[in-house]
């Protein structure tokens, strides 16, 4: 197992996209997750469909990065307000008096309305890399800036072991991919993605609050019984390195044990030809209900809102035909 997890390791850090293409390849009937086109090498698909994870490597420049960076600054200052866009403090800080700026935000999540942070979802180098998981019709379903704080000693700031499906009305699981895109130097110290290789081709597992000493971050939901022992990989990026993972994958974060906050940004897209399901009665059925009273926080208590009338508002085509719709 060890060396399997060295083998891994190698091919993150050496860059996937200088993987060279295999010739002769009947590559339509030999993968699953991915879909014939040219971007990605045989080798890269390969390496997707085995572990549900692809690193590119230098993907997304400093110069629009630190576009993002100064607009997240701009909206924790309040000099802009997004319509619909959900602002998050950490669970440690939420209570405090006064924390100014940056420092009292540790999430936005959709910002589908702002077109400067929406740009980050449009970047034609990212785009191309979510056709050969989606198809050529795109769609950002869930847009996200992380500024994990510094960890306040009661390890709020890190997250648990989870699977993204978990949140998502929509399939199929296969055509939906999260581009994560590190904004800075991320390491194990200001707590890198952790990935569990090959999750991806299991079954969307049941999750709930994990019970936290320090306390736990809303949503922060985490698998049930999550066995520890699986073997992991820490992603370890440099600035504008961006990875590439299947809604199933079991993924995390861990503590924030630097000075600094850590920022990544990231969209979850889906093929425009998707659809939307009744969550009702399944492990999901949880997480929608707390979702639907959170928008109702907000809208008033007798809203009439659905789950999935929450994530059609959350979207944002980007190429092609958007049909989701109930199959």
């Amino acid at each position: 197992m060890a060396e399997r997890l060295k083998i891994l390791h190698g091919h993150i850090t050496a860059g996937c996209n200088q993987l060279s293409a295999s010739a002769g390849v009947n590559t339509s009937s030999a993968f699953k997750y991915t879909v014939d086109n040219s971007k990605l090498t045989y080798e890269q698909r390969k390496f997707y469909e085995e572990n549900g994870f692809l690193v590119i490597k230098k993907l997304v420049s400093p110069d629009k990065l630190k576009k993002f960076r100064e607009r997240f600054a701009d909206i924790c200052k309040r000099e802009v307000i997004v319509p619909g866009m959900t602002i998050m403090r950490d669970v440690a800080i939420k209570d405090s008096e006064f924390v100014p700026g940056e420092q009292a935000v540790t999430k936005i999540q959709d910002f589908q309305q702002d077109d400067v942070m929406f740009e980050y979802c449009a970047l034609p180098e990212v785009v191309e890399y979510v056709e050969s998981f989606t198809g050529p019709d795109i769609v950002a379903m869930h847009t996200m800036l992380i500024n994990k704080p510094p960890d306040s000693g009661k390890l709020t700031s890190r997250h648990p072991m989870h699977q993204d499906l978990h949140y998502f009305p929509f399939r199929p699981a296969e055509r939906i991919v999260c581009s994560w895109t590190a904004m800075q130097k991320i390491n194990r110290e200001n707590g890198c993605l952790v990935v569990v290789p090959g999750t991806h081709t299991g079954e969307l597992l049941v999750h709930e609050y994990p019970k936290w000493e320090g306390g736990v971050n809303i949503m922060y939901h985490g698998i049930q019984n999550y066995d520890p022992s699986q073997p992991r990989v820490h992603l370890e990026m440099e600035e504008g390195d961006t990875v590439f993972f299947h809604p199933l994958l079991i993924h995390g974060s861990g503590t924030n044990r630097s000075k600094d906050f850590r920022k990544s940004i990231s969209c979850h897209y889906a093929s425009g030809k998707a659809h939307y399901v009744d969550v009702a009665g399944t492990e999901q059925e949880t997480i929608a209900d707390e979702v639907i009273q959170v928008v109702r926080r907000k809208l008033g208590r007798e809203a009439n809102i659905t789950f999935v009338d929450v994530w059609k508002y959350k979207s944002r085509t980007i190429k092609g035909d958007n049909q989701l719709n109930y199959s």
